[in-house]
Order: structure tokens, then C-alpha cells, then sequence
């Protein structure tokens, strides 16, 4: 019915009433549409929840074969920040309405525990389940009927999204859009110039990026080789713990940028936070024993594959060197997000840390840790384009001081807002210890990593 009133409205004109009346047709179809969100990790889902909850219509499109399916790359690995700091407050009401009992809120889940035991059971929710597309790929986002220069009637035209499920491509209509895909999915490279060289390239299948399962299925990888670990932060740390609880025979080393290795220690024993202390006077004795090598200031600029192995061609202090030879390298070297499904849509991103461009002075990590960043709704995270956000990781772009609780924060006043509760949505709602629950990772002799509350592992 609603489209054959909208119909007899077209046939109106193009230029009159009719076209008043048109676009306001429209705009009332457009209330009608779905939410979509993008990315079923922790923030995504949350967003679901919020809006599940409150009973608005929505899609929620993850790319991977099941919820959470970038943390399940690092699933081995502990978050540093309790269940206390991972769960949502809406998502965990709405589980709860289902008989779902919540985790030991003081315990360090691993990222496997935090999908099993909370992403898995909220998204087989009736609530949400019906509405998450998995194996489903979002490969350009655009306003209905217009490109980016188009500026008339603008906010007032759906978004259109392109999927590709199982290799068949679909089009949808949304109100509104929320990204939360992360960044996990696009490292950065191991040159120093952060480019992408045809030679890192074709050695992929020798370059670790993130955080591989030492001791459990990639453990025979690395078993008695020559590894170069790229990075001078906590994954870094925790790679070189790992690597070195293997055996003997395995060559460790550290290629780091930092000045000295002293750098990549921190507090220790004066550090606010127990943990992070630990994992740096942990470092500093495996370092004085002589099990690991060090290569600091140095910037790689190349890398070639010999006969004996991988080469790594750089500058410390002014001055090229070759490091030879290597059998795998580990890049713990960060990651960025993509924006190239998105060239349709006018996004305000800043040019430095590649966030969300009002975001970016309270995350630089030049001045600020996650325990500094200020909480933030939807009015910092709104973008040019009406009803489009990213959020999470995401939405911090390459700076890596992001917590899970913060997205959690963001999307509530996000889907406040979408729904009409502004002054929801203006309230600040995030409580977090004063020395924030980012820090570092630990490994311990007796479990598995540790790593940051971040929704994608940068510690």
C-alpha cells in the first residue's frame, strides 16, 4: 500500500507540492527502515542489544562465520580487564531476561570466553538472532539516488548498503548506519614508512600479524627457529614471553624503533598497575639473560628472501644495516581502519590518527592513555552524514588506547539519540577505575596471554 502512495506522490510532478509532499512521504518510509549495524563484535552487538531492547527495528551484518570472529583470532590470549569492564549493562539485562548467568565479574576472560560465554549466547537471543546476517560482507554504503556531491534532500534519503553473501550480491535500505568493524582486519605494515613494499607482500605466509597461538596450534611454527619480533609495545612483550617459554632452540629477536630497550620496560615495580609492572620486569630479566636480541632505533625499510631465509634491510642511527636471516616474522606493529567501502559517504576524519576528527584530541596517544580518554557520546562521534557513526575501535582509528566499556558508552548514546531520547544521549554514563583497565598484558608462567580491554588486541 505504502508503495503505491508513494507512487501516485512521483506521479505529482517534479517540482511543486508534489515534491514536498514526496520527500515527506519518504522521510516517514525511511523511520520505517531498519538500523543497520556493521560488525558483530562486543560494540556491535551492544548496539543490537540497545536497540533490541527498546524493541527498534534492525540488521546487524558481520562478515565473519560467527560473532566475534576477530577476537576468536586471538582467542588464546587474556584480556587484562575483568568481565567487569566487558559486558554491557543493556546486553547483560536482556541475557538475564533469558535465565543467562553472568561470568565471575573479577576474572580475566580470554578472548575465546568472551565470545563462548557472552557474544555467542546475546547473539542467539531471539531478540537478535532473526536480524544477524553472518558470512555477509558490506562492500559500498551511498544515500539513495545520490553521490556524494549531491547535497539536495540529502538527510532525508536512506542509506543504501551492497552486500555479498555466499558470493551472491544484495541491496538494502537503512535509517541509519552504525560502523563497528574494527581495525583488527587491516595491520600495518612492517616498514618504517607504514607502506605496503610487493616484498612484504609476498612473504605473508612467513609474517605473523598480531598475536599467534604460541603454545597451542602454532606452536610448531616457531619451534627452533630464527623469529624477529617487530614492535616495541605489550604485544610485542607478550610475543617474546611466549616464544621464549618454547625451548633453546628457539633465536629471539627484538626489533623494536624505540631509542634503548629500557623504553619498552615502563614502571616495573613503581608502576601504578601491578600487571604491567610485572610484564616489564619480566621482559627486563629475559633481556639481561642474554636470551633475546636486540635491535633498537631501528626503522626497517626492506625485505628480501634468501636462500638462507628472510632478510631485513634498515637504518639505526643514520646508518643501513642488513639483519640476516630470519624464518618467521611476528609484526606487532598496530593496525588502521578501512574506509573504502564508505567513499560515498562524507565522513570528518582527521588526517593524523585517522579517528573520528572530533574524537581526536582526547585520544591522541602523543598525551593521553586509556585511562585518560574522556568518555564520549553521540555528539562528538556525529558525522557530516546524518545518522551515519563509527564507533569503536574503529572510531579511534590508528590510536590503540580503546576500551571495550567506552564503545559500550558510545553506541547507548548513539541509539539514544537515533530513538528520539536526546537527553539521554547527551549523559556521560562510563564508570572506570582512575588508572583505567587498558594497561598492558601479562603472561604468567601458569596462564595463557594477557592483553588490554581493547575490542581489538593492540596492547
Amino acid at each position: 500500500m505504502k508503495n503505491i502512495e508513494l507512487k501516485q506522490v512521483i506521479s505529482g510532478g517534479c517540482c511543486g507540492p508534489a515534491t514536498k509532499k514526496y520527500l515527506d512521504v519518504a522521510s516517514t518510509l525511511n523511520k520505517e527502515l531498519p538500523i543497520a549495524i556493521i560488525g558483530a563484535g562486543p560494540v556491535g552487538l551492544a548496539a543490537a542489544a540497545h536497540l533490541a531492547n527498546i524493541g527498534e527495528r534492525f540488521i546487524l551484518i558481520e562478515s565473519g562465520d560467527s560473532v566475534g570472529s576477530n577476537i576468536l583470532n586471538w582467542g588464546h590470549v587474556r584480556l587484562f580487564s575483568p568481565w567487569q569492564y566487558n559486558i554491557d549493562k543493556i546486553a547483560k539485562k536482556v541475557l538475564e531476561d533469558h535465565a543467562w548467568k553472568a561470568p565471575v565479574l573479577d576474572d580475566l576472560p580470554l578472548g575465546s570466553e568472551l565470545v563462548n560465554n557472552y557474544l555467542i549466547p546475546l547473539a542467539n537471543l531471539p531478540e537478535i538472532k532473526p536480524f544477524l546476517l553472518l558470512n555477509t560482507k558490506v562492500d559500498f554504503i551511498s544515500k539513495k539516488g545520490l553521490d556524494k556531491m549531491k547535497s539536495a534532500n540529502r538527510e532525508k534519503s536512506s542509506f543504501v548498503l551492497y552486500l555479498e553473501q555466499n558470493g551472491v550480491s544484495k541491496r538494502m535500505e537503512a535509517r541509519a548506519v552504525i560502523d563497528a568493524t574494527g581495525t583488527w582486519s587491516h595491520p600495518n605494515p612492517i616498514n618504517a614508512d607504514n607502506v605496503w613494499t610487493k616484498e612484504e607482500k609476498e612473504l605473508k605466509q612467513h609474517i605473523y600479524y598480531g598475536i599467534p597461538d604460541i603454545k597451542g596450534e602454532q606452536k610448531g611454527k616457531y619451534k627452533g627457529k630464527r623469529v624477529a619480533v617487530v614492535g616495541g609495545g605489550h604485544s610485542a612483550i607478550n610475543t617474546i614471553l611466549e616464544l621464549s617459554q618454547l625451548d633453546d632452540d628457539v633465536e629471539i629477536s627484538w626489533i623494536m624503533r624505540k631509542k634503548t630497550v629500557e623504553d619498552a620496560y615502563g614502571g616495573e615495580d613503581k608502576d601504578a598497575l601491578e600487571a604491567r609492572g610485572e610484564l616489564g620486569s619480566r621482559i627486563h630479566q629475559l633481556v639481561d639473560a642474554g636470551q633475546v636480541k636486540i635491535y633498537t632505533s631501528f626503522f626497517i625499510h626492506q625485505l628480501n628472501k634468501t636462500k638462507d631465509g628472510i632478510a631485513i634491510t634498515g637504518e639505526s642511527e643514520g646508518v643501513e644495516q642488513t639483519l640476516s636471516t630470519f624464518d618467521e616474522i611476528i609484526a606487532n606493529t598496530g593496525s588502521r581502519p578501512d574506509f573504502s567501502f564508505e567513499r560515498e559517504i562524507r565522513l570528518n576524519i582527521d588526517t593524523a590518527t585517522e579517528s573520528v576528527e572530533a574524537l581526536a584530541p582526547l585520544i591522541d596517544p602523543n598525551l593521553h592513555s586509556c585511562g585518560t580518554v574522556r568518555p564520549h557520546g553521540e555528539e562528538i562521534l556525529r558525522q557530516p552524514e546524518k545518522d551515519f557513526y563509527i564507533v569503536g575501535m574503529k572510531s579511534y582509528g590508528r590510536a590503540p588506547t580503546f576500551l571495550m566499556a567506552t564503545g559500550y558508552e558510545q553506541v547507548r548514546s548513539i541509539v539514544a539519540h537515533l530513538t528520539g531520547d536526546f537527553e539521554s544521549a547527551k549523559k556521560v554514563e562510563l564508570d572506570l577505575p582512575e588508572t583505567g583497565v587498558c594497561s598492558v598484558s601479562l603472561v604468567t608462567q601458569n596462564s595463557a596471554q594477557s592483553c588490554c580491554g581493547t575490542e581489538v588486541s593492540n596492547c
